[in-house]
């Protein structure tokens, strides 16, 4: 396995990655067409095994405090994106793509790494494991056909909605205990140095 810098030719296997690997979780939708680019400095590699991207990790960072993080604890990095191909799971190349990507972290004087998941209980056992702690958290609400009618009202005649995704950042979920599909999207941070401190929101 070689890890190093992605590259624009890499493209179409970062997506291929991605989207196999997020199959799997519960962002199984969320499809991209184009790889993301950032605003702000970033770290982005990948792991390739005989020719095939195999795995990656894209960290857009800060030389501001507070322009990419929701931390404000000093510098940090955003993981925008990590997975790991299906076919090479288990093979310890999520921790590959995390241990270099924190040397270069360390290089640009980061304070901190944030990352937003959401309910799937071994991606979450997987952060923990590597040495995140759970900061916060809110919902995503996915709304379809008559679960719109209970939630919304369109002030447009005529225009009926017949899918919404939504934030909800208050904890009690009563009113939407007959969705099907809602997540807990939860908020890791890992400090990179002793004198680090977190805050919660």
């Amino acid at each position: 396995m070689k890890i190093r810098a992605y590259t624009p030719a890499d493209e179409r296997g970062w997506l291929q990655c991605r989207v196999l690997a997020f199959l799997e979780t519960a962002y199984f939708d969320n499809v991209l067409q184009e790889k993301e680019t950032y605003a702000f400095p970033s770290i982005e590699l990948v792991a390739e095994i005989e020719g095939k991207i195999a795995g990656l990790i894209d960290i857009e960072y800060e030389n501001e405090n507070g322009t990419v993080c929701s931390r404000n604890s000093g510098l940090g990095g955003m993981i925008w994106h990590i997975a790991v191909h299906p076919d090479y799971s288990r093979q310890g190349i999520g921790q590959a793509l995390l241990n270099e990507a924190e040397k270069i972290a360390k290089t640009q004087k980061l304070n901190y790494l944030e990352a937003w998941t959401r309910d799937d209980k071994w991606v979450q056992n997987w952060y923990e494991k590597m040495g995140f702690t759970m900061v916060d958290s809110y919902y995503h609400i996915y709304l379809e056909g008559n679960e719109i009618k209970s939630h919304f009202q369109s002030a447009t005649d005529q225009l009926f909605p017949v899918s919404s995704f939504s934030h909800y950042t208050r904890k009690d979920l009563e009113q939407f205990a007959g969705i099907e599909r809602k997540h807990q999207c939860v908020c890791y941070v890992k400090a990179l140095n002793e004198n680090s401190s977190i805050k919660n929101k």
